[in-house]
């Protein structure tokens, strides 16, 4: 395969696992923004998703439907849903011979969908969380039709890097906006909620509730996030994969670029699975995370070099 082809698939996984997280988590942070008296506000997901200076930011995070607007729909806003899935539909525009129709008209629905005036208005004035469910909706929809009509050839391998890699970038970055849910200095009930919204937040919660009854912990959910392989947002599972599609990669790869990165993979994996985390220890936590994010970075990067030819 062309390394432009396995760049353009692997980035087209990417805009649309970002638009997934980026849709979850506005879903939840609106649903805590009606539910809780200690709401946290909307600047966090400001600066971590959208492009406006310190002043701009202050005077978006007042009104929630220019806070969805800008993240959502916002074409100014080279970050927002709105771009991720542009992007995402031309890089499938540009490799229409490598994806299958089906995945092509998914993706193309979804972009015609997101333009609508409609959705706008109902996710700013009408109805955000059946809003925003529609688009993530639209979402599954793609990954569904993904799943059951993509050979597994080489530009699947490239899909699913993207797509796992992009995932763990997402899940080390919700837990570092929600760390305080797992502080002592936290109030124990304000923990419970932040705990539940986070697990919310990560499609996990369900998950939770069957596995570790009874109440929300800080150190139950650290467990699930980080090292829960059955888990698909865990980082231990997204690593797993990582591994298991860059091994696909062997034969058809010269031998020094796929040993770099196995490599890195494999100690990204490794130093998550041998990590001895402690909820209550926030500063290794933070520590971690932050580390883990430069080594899916550093994989980001070989692939970058490696495989796709760009400097």
């Amino acid at each position: 395969m062309l390394s432009r082809v396995a760049d353009t698939i692997y980035w087209l996984a990417r805009y649309l696992e970002r638009s997934q997280a980026m849709l979850q988590v506005l879903r939840i942070n609106y649903i805590a923004s009606q539910d809780e008296q200690a709401f946290e506000g909307w600047k966090p997901l400001l600066y971590t998703y959208g492009d406006l200076t310190e002043e701009e930011v202050t005077a978006t995070a007042a009104d929630t439907a220019l806070v969805l607007g800008h993240l959502i729909f916002d074409r100014e806003n080279a970050v927002s849903v709105y771009n991720n899935i542009v992007q995402g539909r031309e890089n499938a525009r540009a490799v229409q011979d490598h994806i299958t129709k089906e995945v092509w008209l998914s993706l193309n629905d979804y972009y015609h969908v997101i333009r609508q005036d409609e959705v706008a208005r109902q996710v700013q004035v009408e109805d955000p969380v059946s809003g925003i469910d529609f688009l993530i909706k639209q979402g599954l929809l793609f990954a569904g039709t993904v799943q059951h009509t993509m050979p597994r050839d080489e530009g699947y391998v490239f899909l699913s890097m993207g797509k796992f890699l992009e995932r763990a970038l997402q899940t080390t970055d919700i837990m570092r906006l929600k760390r305080e849910a797992f502080s002592p200095a936290t109030e124990p009930h304000q923990s419970a909620s932040a705990l539940r919204y986070l697990l919310y937040a990560l499609f996990g919660y369900e998950l939770y509730t069957k596995t570790y009854k009874g109440v929300i912990t800080p150190e139950n959910v650290l467990e699930m996030l980080v090292y829960d392989e059955d888990f698909p947002h865990s980082l231990a599972y997204s690593l797993a994969q990582l591994v298991r599609y860059c091994e696909r990669l062997r034969d058809d790869s010269l031998p020094e670029s796929y040993d770099h990165l196995h490599f890195l993979i494999g100690k990204a994996k490794n130093n998550v699975a041998y990590s001895s985390l402690t909820a209550i220890d926030g500063p290794a936590l933070e520590q971690f995370l932050k580390q883990t994010r430069g080594e899916l970075l550093d994989i980001a990067a070989a692939l970058n070099t490696y495989y796709f030819g760009n400097s």
